[in-house]
């Protein structure tokens, strides 16, 4: 089949090329002028991979990527916590799908999107572990992005119920191998905890979220791709599991002292505002901010039962997926242990 890719140049996106062409797809992949290309698979290796420039927010471009293509992953996204200039977050995720639906309906090629979600869309899951039937509540959002995604997943579900071929998959914390982006959280802050700079557990550090390794959400993709129904959503998460767990895992696979204290919340999202003025002096974007706090004061706890059953989705593990991406850190020189 002929794939397109929107977001190609991402952490997720960039994997997803890569097994996307060993499942024997030719991908185009949509990326932007200034993009990093450097987690795509290279054109001199002879693969069937092709660039195509544009963004997901210039309908032009997009619709021209489109062409020819009997599928589209939906990838792309803007994943931070927290921007300068929030109504960004509307123009890429909102108007980003947007653009893909009227691509589809504008053309008579594409069969199927494959849109990527976020667990953001379902809303928290506090005291309780939540499954696809989840809607969000809309009452109060963490993050401008979170809002964004559920916007989206709305719109998604709209053009579904009318006829468009989506199918919708919802990620939990991405972590694994490649680039250490926003997208990354996990790998971040184990960096900032082996250097340091993170010394303590994340407030009470007890709080639990879903944990997916970034090549089991990429098969997941696939496998929607292969066996999932057009309007259904399946949540491609992994193990719940709390920051604490994270942290005390990645003492006892590299030997090393467990943090001894926690730091309150109110620390950190004292932090987090002077992040943020760094932030708008320097232009260079936080680890933390406080709408990162009010995302660590919740639950985001799922359940992935059903792309289990109906997919054959297998997560591994979060003590496997870190006994992965902790000699990966050292290797890069981000970690020493």
């Amino acid at each position: 089949m002929k794939v397109l890719v929107t977001g190609a140049s991402g952490y997720l996106g960039g994997r997803l090329c890569h097994a996307l062409l060993r499942h024997g797809h030719s991908v185009r992949a949509f990326v932007r002028r200034t993009s990093d290309l450097s987690s795509l698979p290279t054109l001199s290796d002879g693969v069937p991979l092709e660039l195509s420039y544009g963004d997901v927010t210039d309908y032009p471009s997009l619709l021209a990527a489109c062409s020819g293509c009997q599928v589209v992953f939906h990838a792309a996204a803007l994943v931070e916590p927290w921007l300068p200039d929030p109504s960004k977050f509307v123009s890429v995720n909102v108007g980003g799908l947007k653009n893909v639906i009227r691509a589809y309906k504008e053309t008579d090629v594409i069969e199927t999107i494959i849109y990527t979600s976020s667990f953001f869309a379902l809303g928290s899951t506090d005291g309780y572990t939540a499954d696809e039937s989840q809607m969000h509540s809309a009452k109060f959002f963490c993050t401008e992005y979170e809002k964004s995604k559920a916007i989206a997943d709305k719109i998604a579900l709209e053009a579904s119920n009318e006829g468009v071929p989506i199918v919708a998959v919802y990620p939990g914390v991405i972590y694994g191998p490649g680039k250490v982006t926003a997208g990354n959280v996990v790998a971040r802050l184990i960096v900032e905890r082996f250097n340091g700079r993170l010394p303590g557990y994340i407030g009470h550090g007890s709080d639990k979220f879903s944990f997916s390794h970034v090549d089991d959400v990429v098969d997941g993709h696939i496998l929607a791709l292969d066996k999932g129904k057009t309007g259904e959503r399946y949540l491609l998460t992994g193990e719940n599991a709390s920051f604490m767990q994270v942290f005390d895992i990645a003492a006892a696979i590299t030997n090393t002292k467990r943090p001894f204290f926690n730091i309150p919340l109110f620390l950190i999202n004292l932090y987090g505002w002077i992040s943020v003025l760094f932030c708008r002096i320097t232009g260079k974007l936080p680890l933390i901010s406080p709408p990162t706090v009010r995302v660590l004061s919740h639950e985001w706890a799922y359940s992935c039962e059903k792309a289990k059953r109906e997919l054959g989705y297998k997560p591994r593990s979060l003590k496997e997926g870190l006994e992965e991406i902790l000699p990966w850190l050292k290797k890069l020189g981000l970690i020493k242990y």
